[in-house]
């Protein structure tokens, strides 16, 4: 491995002197090495970096012997197993033993969840289904005084009835500026579900985030108390919001998981059950019967009317449900906030549903990234606010080195956020604990 190691450290000077006294030609190639900002990934805003001549060094024997030997030594080091010292091993198995009491604690709390979700239930059908006001009563982020009955303030959100129906998903191969991972087009049905008509606001997040009642009195609204069994975010060191706005602003910078147990604990509060949509029900909601590029049509002069983004001079997300709405009722579907979805992103995964009828599809997660987002926002073009465009979660939104790793807070995402659905077909509890587990959320196991 020394010998590996000097030979490495020989040919990268070989290489050095190798670039120095390369001749110029008369006109240069010139390489491409895209260097990413930090923005979204699919937001297609990539610096480039261009190095004349550099393809005549990086063809060389030297230099690919060279990267070729460093991918070896780097896949052999991987995949050395480190033995651990005594208290290393008490350690994990320590933390593997919480993380098993965790999980059973969570299933007999989805259990208890369900049997009060289902003795609260009472549309049956869909003709039962009507706009509905979700009313969540919460401490007054304003009044954090400990005095019981005086401090609690109403969260109110819409849900608007949604029909279920059969839809053409994705986009055709006319339709300006689409991706490959948008086709091919194929049917889905989807079942009827409540959707939730504006995005999830601070004022509804925040209680959740900042675990306001663990040190305040408990809200004696409800009959359940399951809430405050729910597993809440640590935290964060600095407010998500970044000074962007808190009142009627929509929430971002979270996680999957943290959106999936927001779900959870609403659904506690309040006796319905709550999820993330499917990529599914997202477009089909986000489409509301049309087939144009936009809910409104193919115009893109028009889309100021309906959304924030970026050629709309938006320097941050805006307050909820200010432009004009869907055709169904739904607003900033487009743009402002891009919002989370169940589904694992696969770019492919189009082109296994093709041949039949897809009923409630869900690409159910294997890996903590990439997730689905929908929706685009302010700081996205034009074309990915398009009903059919399809965005992934990175590993990099989770990175910022002056934070410590987390599961709850992806602070370089602050143009994701989410909105929740309700289906009328209440889930079995196993159903439940899958919508509000996916078990890929921890990106990496701690270094012992």
């Amino acid at each position: 491995m020394l010998a590996a190691n000097g030979g490495i450290a020989s040919r990268l000077q070989s290489a050095r002197r190798l670039a120095a006294v390369a001749e110029p030609c008369a006109a240069p190639p010139t390489m491409t090495i895209p260097i990413r900002h930090r923005t979204p990934a699919w937001c297609g805003r990539v610096n480039r970096l261009h190095l004349p001549g550099a393809h005549r060094i990086m063809n060389t024997p030297t230099i690919q012997f060279t990267c070729a030997l460093a991918l070896l030594i780097a896949a052999n080091l991987h995949a050395a197993e480190r033995v651990l010292s005594p208290q290393e091993a008490k350690a994990k198995q320590t933390w593997l033993e919480a993380k098993q009491q965790q999980a059973e604690k969570e299933t007999a709390l989805v259990q208890e969840l369900h049997k009060w979700i289902v003795a609260s239930s009472r549309q049956t059908s869909e003709a039962e289904m009507t706009v509905y006001t979700n009313t969540v009563a919460v401490l007054d982020r304003r009044d954090r005084r400990p005095i019981r009955g005086t401090n609690f303030v109403n969260v109110v959100s819409v849900m608007v009835p949604i029909k279920g129906a059969e839809f053409l998903m994705g986009s055709p191969t006319t339709e300006a500026k689409r991706s490959t991972d948008e086709g091919p087009q194929h049917k889905v049905k989807v079942s009827p579900f409540w959707m939730q008509q504006c995005e999830v606001t601070w004022d509804e997040f925040e209680p959740f985030m900042l675990n306001i009642e663990q040190t305040n009195p408990k809200d004696t609204t409800y009959t359940s108390n399951s809430w405050d069994a729910v597993s809440k975010p640590s935290k964060p060191y600095v407010h998500p919001s970044r000074g962007m706005g808190i009142a009627g602003y929509p929430a971002v910078a979270m996680t999957q998981h943290a959106a999936n147990k927001y779900c959870e604990w609403l659904s506690a509060k309040t006796g319905h059950f709550y999820r993330l949509p499917t990529e599914a029900e997202w477009e089909y909601a986000c489409r509301a019967g049309t087939t144009s590029a936009y809910s409104y049509g193919d115009n893109r002069e028009k889309l100021r009317d309906y959304a924030w983004f970026f050629d709309d001079n938006a320097s941050k997300y805006q307050k909820v449900g200010r432009k004009k709405p869907n055709p169904w009722g739904l607003y900033d579907m487009h743009g402002n906030v891009a919002e989370w979805c169940l589904d694992q992103y696969d770019p492919n995964f189009y082109g296994t549903q093709k041949d039949e009828l897809s009923v409630n599809p869900w690409n159910k997660a294997t890996q903590p990234y990439p997730h689905v987002v929908r929706g685009g926002s302010w700081w996205d073009d034009e074309e990915q606010l398009r009903s059919a465009a399809r965005a992934k979660s990175d590993r990099s939104w989770n990175a910022d080195p002056n934070m410590p790793p987390t599961i709850w807070h992806a602070d370089q995402a602050n143009y994701v956020g989410f909105r929740v659905v309700r289906p009328l077909k209440v889930p079995s509890a196993d159903e439940m604990h899958q919508y509000w587990n996916s078990g890929v959320e921890q990106d990496m196991p701690p270094k012992w």
